[in-house]
């Protein structure tokens, strides 16, 4: 593995050139097919010069050169998109990079599918701390079976699922099949957001990693840690130890310590998140040190649904603490566990006892979702034109706290048990 990373410098663009050249100085990738995994909108990375620096590096010496976007189950990118993700034009892409081809993975096609391997239920148990106990399939885009290298190409940042994202990930579940998707998610669900984001071992991840090594093609990551939209450092390496480094990386650039819980916090979303499924990264990054009781404010007037995928059935359940789920697991048995994990970490940890719910904050939404949606699926609505940032800027000493960019970095207090009483 080699790689460079810093808390108090940024990579140059010939800084990135120089690691991945050296890389590849060793690598027998001549006249080999590549199939590179690279993440969507959703995620910030300087893709476009990762893009143009790998595709210098290989395009001359591999016989094919295909990007692949990591999507797990969010929509496919549109061609354009697609190019912009990259920071190429419609023109360039034929004229100066006519090897690349892009594909988008589609986890809802069974015909795009095929089984790399079973975990058994013991397995299962294993992995998941005795909290899970059925056997599942593990299914992967089968396009990776036609190529000699499977080349991941993405950032690590704290993230509700895993602990922390990138390496394997890209594969589970940016390029899987639903099954092992709901199994993992609602495993980190079950664990819950605040004691699995940030946490670098975790039974997710063990998973994840389990599920990678049943693919009998090599894997090379290069894992991202991005400071702004630049690069603090550049791992390249197998997944596991790119992403280890990266990983130790993100923990010193993408955690936010505070001293005390805000009664009140207001979490911008950026546009790169176009609906709930995604924007609830702004709840999932704070849900830490807002205040029992507190409010928690996603503002974010651009999004207007709740999920372009799974909405109909969002709609349908609602957004719920954990427990609601787990006492009644009859009722929503039907339910992909993927959509029941997003239903609970967009709401917080909290309690079910005696038929009655008591989350622990109140998220309340200010975005382009109508008021009569948001009471309908259990979180909170205010009106984001009645909302002034002005009115949330520099006051956290009266207990407000103002995120302009939330979702990707991740705040804890500095006693990290302080606040969470019901996890």
């Amino acid at each position: 593995m080699i790689g460079k990373g810093f808390t108090d410098r940024l990579l140059t663009e010939a800084d990135v050139s120089q690691l991945v050249h050296d890389a590849f100085a060793d690598a027998a990738v001549d006249g080999k097919k590549i199939l590179c995994i690279i993440p969507d909108q959703t995620r910030t990375a300087p893709i476009e010069i990762m893009f143009r620096t790998v595709y210098n590096e290989l395009a001359h010496r591999t016989q094919l050169l295909d990007f692949i976007v990591a999507l797990g189950t969010h929509p496919p990118m549109s061609d354009e998109a697609i190019n912009q993700r990259v920071g190429i034009t419609k023109a360039e892409r034929q004229s100066r990079y006519p090897k690349a081809r892009f594909f988008n993975h589609r986890w809802k096609d069974p015909g795009q599918l095929q089984a790399a391997g079973t975990f058994t239920a013991t397995e299962v148990t294993e992995l998941s701390g005795g909290r899970l106990d059925e056997p599942v399939t593990v299914t992967i885009n089968k396009m990776v079976y036609d190529y000699d290298l499977l080349l991941i190409i993405g950032p690590t940042f704290p993230h509700e699922v895993v602990g922390f994202s990138g390496g394997n990930k890209y594969l589970f579940p940016g390029l899987a099949g639903q099954e092992i998707i709901d199994m993992f998610h609602w495993l980190g669900a079950l664990i819950t957001n605040p004691m699995i984001i940030g946490t670098k071992y975790t039974p997710v991840r063990a998973v994840v990693d389990r599920a990678a090594a049943f693919l009998p093609v090599e894997r090379m990551c290069m894992s991202l840690v991005v400071k702004g939209h630049d690069l603090a450092g550049l791992y390249i390496g197998t997944p596991e130890a790119a992403w280890e480094a990266a990983s130790d990386l993100s923990n010193q650039l993408h955690v936010t310590y505070k001293d005390k819980p805000f009664h009140t916090v207001l979490s911008r979303a950026p546009e790169m998140y176009d609906d709930l499924w995604t924007g609830g990264k702004c709840m999932y990054k704070l849900e830490q040190v807002v205040a029992d009781g507190g409010d928690l404010i996603i503002f974010a007037p651009h999004i207007k649904e709740v999920s372009v995928t799974h909405g109909e059935i969002i709609e349908q359940i609602g957004y719920h603490v954990r427990d609601y789920f787990v006492k009644q697991p009859d009722r929503f048995k039907d339910i992909p566990g993927g959509v029941r994990a997003h239903s609970t970490h967009v709401k917080g940890i909290g309690t079910y006892k005696n038929g009655v719910e008591k989350p622990r904050i109140n998220v309340i939404l200010a975005t382009g979702i109508p008021e009569e949606t948001c009471r309908k699926i259990n979180l909170g609505y205010r009106d984001p034109d009645s909302i002034d940032i002005n009115d949330f800027k520099d006051r956290e000493d009266e207990g407000i706290l103002y995120v302009p960019k939330a979702g990707e970095m991740l705040y804890r207090l500095k006693t990290i048990n302080e606040g969470l009483n019901n996890g």
